[in-house]
């Protein structure tokens, strides 16, 4: 009886609630600075999309729109709403006003008092309110300053100049300045949630774990809570089932609580085992009411950097649960040049390309932001590594009190944020910036005194091998702490950037050296290289009219954003195809050029295991519709590129490569256990009959990759090279791959109109079979389907069976003799 009498007399002691309210749907405006007018406004959102919104401006995509936009940029924009306090609300001891990302120069006022001046659009403002705050109307204001304005402002304080140009002084999505895949589009808003959060004596402000050990028999974990308290008191925190009562103190008290999971299921990357997720609940709980939640999962798994040194310089290469792994993946960048339109379906659309073509490792990119919570959520979920680079690209940046401090804190709030993903693998430091400063020439460039080349470097240094790590120290345990300063380590241009560290090659498409070097210059891990290809007919369409359809038009050259890349593409065109007349077949051949470059790279980079034990192309997709070197387009249509990727990203991959006077035959197998099959290697002609044919029965090794054929050229009939192909296959009880390899390059095969028929299974399912060799079989509809597989090869006598992601009676082909012939 007494104790229901005290919670009755005391309810908002015993019972109350931490609580969260958003603060996106009441009501937001926007403007330009001095001008009367108030315009309905989206939070999150941009200037751009909200001007767009208004019918203010055009497409910002659409054809040459992005020349007349390049005003907004220049301009101050204020945003304000109104929002209603209850009386309940404001009986809180505690009200913060927490701002999870401001683009990028503010000043944010409440009930016309300034509270907060950000300059920082990386970091989380959290700041308390109670006091500005009255029962009923409040209203909140925020004016953004032109981020442009501001960085020349900043870089007219210097004595010299950094390159390349003011976006260096900003702490701010480095690629909205404008890229060679992407659109200058620099902009400003409340690009991130608005929130209220109400506490009263006691909050849980963070939570994160150290794995202490991890073995088959158990697991232990160090779960680490940040609480916040008003004043001293007892309180329970409960991790899943298990309770701790705690004496508090008042201001912030670190909690060190151990965990233990018996014969633990580890997480293992996408291709070698399940990514098994333990999910954690953490509470804080009064008198069996829980106040406040905080819920992360936790992936079991040890990883490692190891950099020994051998014969060749010093390995690079990653260690997960203690076994070598090779990574395959891409570069990825993020997904919108108006970022609040990437919504969480995208980031899992997302990463679900990366799984479905067989890679285990994403890089994000320097030059981009840190992702949102829901990409390292599908990530953790399906076995994606991530290669995290800290948001600095292709530049050198100030090293005053005021920058450092500011990015200091800026890794702090998303180190915080993001150390918890199983996925994250490696922290990053900056995007080229070594390479840049030692191979591209701005010391001749911007003609710096040794004093200033001193202070430029200095500041580097002091920054990215003084700074990030010592606060990556401060926050990270040993197990989470790999860091590395700066992708690459050594530019391409040098012999060292093969022999130790990540390489950046480009000799290949920058340097116009032929697809074939792709073969000779093979790092220990390749972080980046790449080979454009143009996006389909509908993504073209989408931006552009049907009469501005040619390689002339302003628009189809401003949807491609290097300088001479059509130039570049016909230039590898030309010793790979001849050249079609209409813009449809350009396109297709476009999109064959790059795998032709793309799949010898990828195959020569695994058939080098272990010397080499990485490869992740550039770039996975695009910020726009444009000609890039994505796989998946803006649209997230997936190129000949992209099903390519899938194929030789396989765990087990035939790869056959011209080696002087042989054909060797190579197997690399990336599974962690042994094949014992049949291998059959057949010369076929075009027409399906079978030239030679010999098998044998062969154990492919596990995490291995070695030759286990060799063909000799004086075998061959040099009269068959333009119209017969090697067909490879291995077979065992549970593996079944094939690759064709043809022996000349596509412009000389002689090949044969096709009669290519597709048969209806059912409403998902076609089989595609053909006369004779159809080569580069490409599907379409005027539906946009997605087919399990395109581009591909048909030979005669065989049938392939395609899936197709919605129903399609209409569906269309194309084969490369149509193209060429």
């Amino acid at each position: 009886m007494l104790k229901f009498l005290f919670i009755c007399l005391f309810p908002m002691l015993l019972l109350s609630q931490n609580v969260v309210r958003s603060l996106n749907h009441e009501n937001w405006k926007f403007k330009q600075e001095n001008k009367e007018n108030w315009l309905p406004a989206n939070v999150p959102g941009t200037v751009h999309t909200d001007l767009l919104a208004n019918n203010l401006i055009k497409n910002p995509f659409y054809g040459t729109n992005e020349k007349e936009l390049q005003w907004i940029e220049n301009e101050n924009w204020n945003y304000k709403t109104s929002f209603t306090i209850t009386k309940s609300e404001i009986t809180n001891q505690n009200i913060d006003l927490q701002l999870d990302g401001l683009d990028t120069y503010a000043i944010v006022s409440l009930n016309r008092k300034q509270i907060l001046e950000v300059n920082n659009m990386f970091r989380t403002w959290k700041i308390p309110i109670k006091n500005y705050l009255v029962e009923g109307e409040n209203q909140i204001e925020i004016k953004f300053k032109s981020a442009v304005v501001e960085g020349k402002k900043q870089a007219e304080k210097l004595p010299y100049t950094l390159p390349p140009d003011e976006r260096i002084f900003t702490r701010k999505a480095q690629y909205q300045f404008g890229w060679d895949w992407g659109p200058r589009f620099v902009t400003a808003g409340i690009w991130k949630d608005v929130k209220l959060n109400f506490w009263n004596d006691i909050t849980l402000v963070n939570v994160k774990y150290n794995q202490l050990e991890l073995t088959k028999q158990k697991a232990v974990l160090e779960i680490i809570t940040e609480i916040k308290a008003a004043k001293s008191r007892k309180i329970a925190l409960k991790i899943n089932d298990a309770i701790t009562v705690l004496d508090i103190k008042k201001g912030i008290n670190r909690i060190l609580t151990p965990y233990e999971i018996k014969n633990p299921k580890f997480w293992w990357t996408n291709g070698l085992g399940e990514a098994h997720l333990y999910p954690f609940e953490i509470s804080l709980v009064d008198d069996k009411v829980t106040i406040e939640t905080k819920e992360i999962n936790i992936g079991l798994r040890t990883i490692e950097l190891v950099q020994d040194k051998d014969a060749i310089g010093a390995s690079f290469y990653f260690k997960v649960n203690g076994v070598p792994v090779f990574m395959k993946g891409a570069n990825y960048i993020p997904d919108d040049s108006f970022l609040p339109r990437v919504t969480d379906s995208i980031y899992k659309v997302r990463v679900k390309d990366a799984v479905d073509a067989n890679m285990n490792m994403l890089r994000v990119w320097g030059g981009g932001i840190y992702g949102s919570d829901a990409f390292y959520d599908e990530c953790d979920k399906n076995g994606i590594l991530v290669w995290q680079d800290f948001m600095f690209a292709c530049a050198m940046y100030p090293g005053d009190e005021g920058y450092l401090g500011n990015v200091k804190q800026e890794i702090i709030d998303n180190v915080n944020r993001l150390q918890n993903h199983p996925s994250l693998a490696i922290w990053c430091g900056n995007n080229e910036n070594n390479e840049a400063w030692h191979n591209w020439g701005w010391q001749k460039q911007y003609k710096y005194s040794n004093t200033d080349s001193t202070k430029i470097w200095n500041d580097y240094e002091r920054l990215f091998h003084q700074l990030i790590p010592k606060t990556l120290d401060s926050l990270l345990s040993k197990e989470k702490n790999i860091y590395w300063p700066s992708s690459p380590s050594i530019g391409w241009g040098r012999k060292e950037s093969m022999l130790q560290g990540d390489s950046h090659y480009w000799g290949v498409w920058w340097g116009k050296e032929p697809f074939e070097m792709y073969e000779k210059k093979v790092g220990r891990f390749m972080s980046e290289y790449g080979f454009q290809g143009m996006p389909n007919l509908q993504t073209f369409k989408s931006f552009t009219a049907s009469e501005d359809l040619n390689l002339k038009s302003e628009t189809v050259r401003l949807h491609q954003k290097h300088l001479v890349g059509y130039e570049t593409i016909e230039e590898y065109m030309k010793r790979e195809y001849e050249i079609p007349k209409a813009f449809e077949d350009y396109i297709y051949v476009s999109q064959l050029l790059q795998v032709n470059g793309m799949k010898i790279a990828i195959e020569a980079h695994r058939r080098a295991k272990p010397n080499c034990m990485g490869t992740l192309f550039w770039q996975l997709n695009d910020c726009w519709p444009v000609t890039s070197w994505s796989s998946v387009d803006f649209y997230g249509n997936w190129k000949a590129f992209q099903y390519q990727a899938k194929k030789s990203f396989e765990n087990l991959l035939i790869s056959v490569v011209d080696e002087g006077d042989s054909y060797k035959i190579y197997i690399v197998n990336d599974n962690l256990k042994n094949f014992r099959g049949k291998l059959t290697i057949k010369t076929i002609h075009f027409n399906g009959k079978v030239v030679s044919e010999s098998s044998l029965d062969k154990e492919v090794e596990a995490n291995s990759s070695k030759v286990y054929y060799s063909l000799p050229k004086v075998a061959i009939n040099k009269k068959n090279l333009k119209k017969s192909l090697l067909s490879v296959a291995f077979i065992s009880n549970e593996k079944k791959v094939v690759t064709h390899f043809f022996w000349v390059k596509p412009k000389r095969l002689a090949l044969t109109k096709p009669i290519v028929k597709i048969r209806h299974i059912d409403n998902l399912t076609i089989e595609i079979s053909s006369d004779v060799l159809a080569k580069n079989v490409y599907l379409s509809t005027n539906e946009n389907t997605h087919f399990s597989d395109n581009y591909f090869d048909v030979l005669p006598s065989q049938v392939y069976r395609i899936t197709l992601s919605k129903p399609s009676e209409n569906i269309m082909v194309k084969t490369l003799f149509d193209i060429l012939n």
